[in-house]
C-alpha cells in the first residue's frame, strides 16, 4: 500500500446496516479493502483518501475526500454497463448461499467458481471505467464492485 495513495476510510451512504449474510460479506470486504488497497484520482497527490459511495439518480456517486475531510473530486459513473454484470452476480450469489445450505462440496465449489468469474468480469469493467479518472489495482476494484453492487441492489429494491 503507497503511502498516501490508498483509501483510509469508506462509507456507503444509503445503506443501513444490518445482521443478514450480505450485510457481513460487505463488513468483510470494507475491512479487506481499508486493509490493503490502491486508489488514485488522477491527477490529484492528496491522500491518503476519504471515500462515500452512493446511487444518485441512477448512477454511481464517487466521492473523494483527504483524510481529514477536504473535498478532493467527486465522479459519476453511468451503472448502465454493469446491469448485466449485478444480475448474475446476484442470481449466482443466491445460489452459492442455497447451496452452503443444501449441496455437496463439489457443488458448492462449481457455483463458488462461477461466483468469482463474475465478480472479476464486474471488477475489470470498473477499472476499464475508472481510466483516466481513478487507478485502482485488481483486488481494490474487486472490494469496490462489492461494496457498489451493494448499493445497485439496494437502490433497485426501493
Amino acid at each position: 500500500m503507497s503511502a498516501t495513495e490508498h483509501i483510509v476510510s469508506i462509507e456507503l451512504l444509503g445503506l443501513p446496516g444490518g445482521d443478514t449474510t450480505a450485510d457481513r460479506e460487505r463488513r468483510v470486504a470494507i475491512s479487506d479493502l481499508l486493509d490493503s488497497n490502491f486508489f488514485s484520482p488522477e491527477g490529484e497527490n492528496h491522500g491518503p483518501y476519504a471515500v462515500n459511495l452512493s446511487i444518485d439518480d441512477g448512477k454511481l456517486a464517487i466521492e473523494v475526500k483527504t483524510e481529514g475531510g477536504d473535498p478532493v473530486h467527486a465522479f459519476m459513473f453511468s451503472l448502465g454497463p454493469f446491469r448485466g454484470i449485478f444480475k448474475d452476480y446476484f442470481m449466482i450469489c443466491e445460489s452459492y448461499h442455497e447451496a452452503v445450505r443444501d449441496s455437496s462440496l463439489a457443488q458448492i465449489e462449481a457455483i463458488d467458481m462461477g461466483r468469482r468469474g463474475v465478480h472479476n468480469e464486474g471488477a475489470e469493467l470498473l477499472r476499464e471505467r475508472f481510466v483516466g479518472k481513478i487507478d485502482v489495482d485488481f483486488e481494490t476494484a474487486r472490494r469496490l464492485f462489492t461494496l457498489i453492487g451493494a448499493l445497485h441492489h439496494r437502490a433497485g429494491s426501493n
